[in-house]
């Protein structure tokens, strides 16, 4: 796979405009998807203005002052995805963490210091090991191994601290919990779970809020019980 593609044929999920050079870079692959994931070189360049070029990029990134969930990253095709933090060590130090805005284009929002180490991953797929526990696939690709009766579901999302992956809390996919919306019409706003309904059938389930509408339940990433437990908007307090 070559490390670049056409500029006008870039995810429409990337906050980059259509017109300009032909050739932008491709995310390596990794555990986002392609349209789900922003390379490193355009975070730094186009969204953070911390670099003018590729060759600056690589720079910064050689020094190692670069880290995505709290490992430090080289490789300027690396895809950052929704809730991914990256953080810059002195004199930069700074840290933000990848939302969605309300086009549903992939965003960076800052955070303090002491929220750089906090990550919310929404459990995509459990799995049982021969060692009578339980593994968990998270939405970035993480695999989380717990007690088989250990009661996180589907759909909930887990507060973690990295890169150590221990879990700090558990957030239910359950009525009253706070809610962000990864896709759909209402992407990148915040609602109240109302009920979650099953079907049975080949369709997806649905999540009805308070505020009167539903969406699927893969666009539903919990986020808190009254408020955020990170921040996902500029100036929203957690």
């Amino acid at each position: 796979m070559t490390r670049r593609m056409k500029r006008r044929a870039a995810p429409r999920t990337w906050p980059v405009p259509r017109k300009g050079t032909k050739w932008i870079r491709r995310p390596a692959p990794g555990p986002h998807a392609q349209d789900q994931s922003i390379p490193l070189v355009i975070v730094l360049r186009d969204l953070r203005h911390l670099v003018r070029n590729e060759r600056e990029a690589r720079l910064l990134v050689n020094s190692g002052t670069v880290k995505v969930d709290g490992k430090v990253v080289h490789d300027l095709s690396r895809g950052l995805g929704l809730m991914d933090v990256l953080s810059l060590a002195a004199p930069l130090d700074a840290h933000a963490r990848v939302v969605k805005d309300r086009r549903g284009k992939l965003t960076l929002v800052s955070i303090p210091p002491a929220e750089a180490s906090v990550k919310l991953g929404r459990v995509r797929f459990k799995h049982a090991i021969r060692t009578g526990k339980v593994g968990m696939t998270l939405h970035d690709g993480r695999t989380l191994v717990v007690p088989a009766n250990s009661p996180y579901r589907v759909g909930d999302s887990l507060q973690i601290e990295v890169p150590s992956q221990t879990i700090v809390r558990h957030l239910p996919l359950a009525p009253g919990q706070l809610a962000f919306l990864a896709g759909g019409s209402h992407v990148g706003e915040t609602a109240r779970v109302e009920r979650v309904e099953v079907r049975n059938s080949s369709q997806p389930n649905l999540v009805h809020f308070k505020e009167g509408f539903s969406t699927i339940k893969e666009y539903v990433f919990i986020v808190g019980e009254t408020s955020p437990q990170v921040t996902i908007a500029e100036g929203l307090d957690r």
